[in-house]
């Protein structure tokens, strides 16, 4: 059973950064993409950015470049994203979420963690 689990969740000042964590377990085939969607107040959820572990690639939304960046250290199971100039519409609960291919979508994605808060203050 894959399980995922974020933190580093927090409140922020305008223009500052954050570190979120994803420690994830389960088999491996499951965990092959490590996925960052947010969601804020009265919005659906949105595509971050993702990674594909063993070949590291990444992929980010438009608004996530230049200042998101995803990482995976798979000797500790844990994938991060990095946050950097934060601002006030980066406001939301950040969710971690694992497929087995190279999700082209939400959808794609199996599993889910419980999603850590980001606060950003103005």
């Amino acid at each position: 059973q894959v399980q995922l689990v974020e933190s580093g969740g927090g409140l922020v000042q305008t223009g500052g950064s954050l570190r979120l964590s994803c420690l994830h377990s389960g088999p491996t085939f499951s965990r092959n993409t490590m996925g960052w969607f947010r969601q804020a107040p009265g919005k659906e959820r949105e595509f971050v950015g993702q990674i594909r572990r063993s070949l590291g690639w990444v992929a980010y939304a438009e608004f996530a470049r230049g200042r998101f960046t995803i990482s995976a250290d798979n000797t500790l199971n844990k994938v991060y994203l990095e946050m950097n100039n934060l601002e006030p519409g980066d406001t939301a609960v950040y969710y971690c979420a694992a497929s087995s291919d190279w999700a082209l979508g939400s959808l794609e994605y199996q599993y889910w963690g419980q999603g850590t808060q980001v606060t950003v203050s103005s």
